[in-house]
Formats: C-alpha cells, structure tokens, sequence
C-alpha cells in the first residue's frame, strides 16, 4: 500500500488515486501549521493553547511507509493561551520551565498505514528532561502546487496524553472537590509542509 493514498469523487469507498510521487523530503511551513493543546479547567471549562514557533522535517516514502519519518521541535517560550498571567505560570518552573528547557521535541520511530488517508505515527515525544512514546493517527488533506509552485502536502490529527507522564505535575484542589487542572491534555496538529528541491 502505498503511503499516499487520496479518494477521487468518482472512485468508490475504500479505492484512491496513487500519490507515491509525493515521496521525498518536506519542511513544515510554521505560519500555516499548527500545534496545540486543550485542558479541561476547574472541572467545566476547556482552556486551548497552541505554540507559535515551532520547526520540523518530514521525509515520505510513497513505496514503504515504514521509512517515512518526522521530527518536530518546538520553543516552549511561545505557548499562547490568550492569557499573559496564564501565559507566564505556564512558562515557570511549575510547568514548562522554559529557561532550563526551551525545547518540546518529537522524533518518529514507526509510521504505518492503518486506514484510507490515515497514517499511525509513533514517536518519543521529550517534554522538560522526560521522554515517552507517543503514538497519533494523522489524517492525510491532500497535496496542491501553491500560489509560488511549491509542492505542499497537509496533515491533521490529534491524541491525549497525561501530563504527570512527563513531570507536569502543578496543580490546585478545588474547595468544592476536584483540581484546577486536569491530567488529560488532547494534543492537536494541523500540519502544512512544504517539499524540498531536489539536490543538485
């Protein structure tokens, strides 16, 4: 199967037009990407947050999607919620401590194809001086020839993690039962990337 697979409006369920020609090597485009977070807040609201600097590679192998690979780092410093109080705390020693580690970094170690258009990757996700595998199902968008002739490609996906797994363990009682900040945080990512010139 190849790794590139995108339903036709004409083809029936489950077939698609092969994209193997995508293969190659790809830099995620930062301002039309995005990588964020929601946690549940004092037990009824949603506080969401994405970060604004980040940077990554992906290569894709349309032939074996077991050599294709991605790594994405990201700068804590950027975390935005919204809120600038909020915004510090997260960037403190109680959370990210973005001074002593400045870097969110994730590094794929298996992708394989578990449905149309859909793409399980796993990879050691570092957060702060702690890695763990993490494992999210992407959603293949397509792929165009953008307005410079560049070829792009799109993903989408999203996970949960607990965050105590990676040492974020700050949180708050609540006087009616409860903690401020829930374990469970959804990881999301909206990924734009653009693909390489071939080398000369």
């Amino acid at each position: 199967m190849a790794l590139f697979q995108r339903k036709s409006a004409d083809a029936p369920a489950g077939t698609g037009t092969d994209l193997s020609a995508l293969t190659g090597d790809y830099t995620i485009d930062p301002a039309h990407s995005e990588i964020g977070f929601t946690v549940r807040h004092a037990m009824v609201t949603n506080v969401r947050g994405s970060f604004g600097d980040h940077e990554g590679r992906l290569h894709l192998d349309g032939s074996d999607p077991s050599r294709s690979t991605a790594a994405i780092d990201v700068r804590m410093a950027s975390v935005d919620t919204g809120n600038a109080d909020r915004d510090g705390h997260l960037r403190g020693a109680d959370f990210f401590d973005t001074d002593a580690f400045p870097l969110m970094t994730f590094r794929s170690t298996a992708v394989e194809p578990v449905g149309d258009d859909v793409y399980r990757v796993t990879g050691d996700l570092t957060i702060k001086d702690v890695t763990r595998p993490l494992t999210v199902d992407l959603e293949f968008n397509g792929a165009v020839t953008d307005a410079f002739g560049s070829e792009r490609v799109g993903f989408e996906g999203s996970t949960q993690i607990l965050r105590t797994e990676w040492g974020l363990t700050w949180n708050a009682a609540m006087e009616t039962g409860g903690v401020l900040v829930s374990d469970k945080v959804k990881l999301t990512f909206d990924i734009s990337a653009v693909k390489s010139a071939p080398a000369a």
